[in-house]
C-alpha cells in the first residue's frame, strides 16, 4: 500500500490548518500558554486534525464519480485508493478525534461531534443544498476556534470574531469552489450557487462573503484589544480578500475561480496569524 495516495485524501494544509486553529482559539480564551494543561491542548489539535481528515476523505469518497469529472487525478478516481479503503481510512480517523475529545471534556466533545454530524451530513446530502451545504462546511471550519477556547477556559469575545470571520470567508471559498467545480456537479444534481443561478452571481455572492468577512476585522479596533502586531497582519488579510473578491469578480471563469480557491487559502491562514497577534 502506498502511503501517498493517503495522504494526499487528508489534506494535510486543510488539516493543520483546523488543528493550528483550536491553538489559536485556546490562545484567545488565555494568551498565557503557560496556564494551559499542555496534554489536553495537544489532544485538541489532533482532535481538529483528524475530524477535519476525516471530512476531507468522506467527502472525496461520496464525490468520487464527480471527482472523475472535476478532478479525476485525485486519489479516488484515479484508482490509487479504493473506496472501501477510502472508507476505513474516514472511520479510523473520526474514531481518533472523537476519542481525543473525550478526553478534554464533555463541552469539547460535543462541539466535536457536532462538527462530525455537519460533516456526513454535508457529505452524504447537504452539498445539494447548495448555500445551505457551503455553511454547513463552514460550521466545521468555525467550531475549531470556540473548541480551542473551551480547552482553556471559557470562549471570549475574540473567539466568537474569529470563528465568525472564518465562517464568512470559507463560506465564500465553497462559493467560489462550485464555480470550479461547476461541469461535474450539474452533471450529478450538485445544486451549487454556481449550479443555480450561474458564475457571475456565484462570483458576487463569494465577494459578498469575503467582504463580509473583511467588514468584522475591524472590531477588536473599536472594542480596545487591537494592536500594532494584529492591525497590521489584518491589514494584509484585509487587502489580499478585497484583491481576491476583485479578481474573481473580473474574471468569474473556472480557471480563475480556482485561482482564487487557492489565493484564499494564504488568506486565511493569515488571519489566524493575525488573531495570535491580538495579544502583541
Amino acid at each position: 500500500m502506498r502511503v501517498g495516495p493517503y495522504v494526499r485524501l487528508l489534506r494535510p494544509v486543510n488539516s493543520v490548518m483546523v488543528g493550528l486553529a483550536v491553538l489559536v482559539g485556546a490562545y484567545l480564551a488565555e494568551p498565557n500558554p503557560s496556564l494551559w494543561d499542555i496534554w489536553g491542548t495537544a489532544l485538541g489539535f489532533v482532535t481538529g486534525f483528524t475530524l477535519t481528515g476525516f471530512s476531507m476523505v468522506l467527502n472525496d469518497y461520496f464525490d468520487r464519480d464527480i471527482d472523475a469529472v472535476n478532478e479525476p487525478g485525485r486519489p479516488i478516481p484515479s484508482g490509487a485508493v479504493k473506496p472501501s479503503g477510502a472508507l476505513v481510512y474516514a472511520a479510523l480517523l473520526s474514531a481518533v478525534g472523537l476519542t481525543t475529545s473525550t478526553l478534554t471534556g464533555m463541552g469539547c466533545f460535543m462541539l466535536a461531534a457536532l462538527s462530525t454530524v455537519l460533516s456526513i451530513g454535508y457529505t452524504s446530502y447537504g452539498k445539494r443544498l447548495g448555500l445551505i451545504g457551503n455553511m454547513m462546511v463552514s460550521g466545521c471550519i468555525a467550531i475549531p476556534f470556540l473548541y480551542g477556547g473551551l480547552l482553556v477556559g471559557n470562549p471570549r469575545l475574540s473567539n466568537l470574531l474569529a470563528a465568525s470571520t472564518a465562517f464568512l470567508s470559507n463560506t465564500g471559498r465553497e462559493v467560489t469552489k462550485g464555480i470550479v467545480d461547476l461541469e461535474g456537479d450539474r452533471r450529478f444534481g450538485v445544486e451549487t450557487v454556481a449550479v443555480r443561478y450561474g458564475c457571475r452571481r456565484a462570483a458576487y455572492v463569494a465577494a459578498a462573503l469575503y467582504t463580509s468577512a473583511v467588514l468584522l476585522t475591524p472590531i477588536p479596533f473599536f472594542t480596545g484589544d487591537a494592536t500594532l502586531g494584529y492591525l497590521i497582519a489584518v491589514a494584509v488579510t484585509d487587502l489580499g480578500f478585497l484583491y481576491s473578491s476583485i479578481r474573481l469578480l473580473k474574471d468569474p471563469s473556472r480557471s480563475g475561480a480556482r485561482r482564487v480557491k487557492n489565493q484564499v487559502v494564504a488568506w486565511m491562514l493569515l488571519g489566524l496569524l493575525a488573531f495570535t497577534l491580538l495579544e502583541f
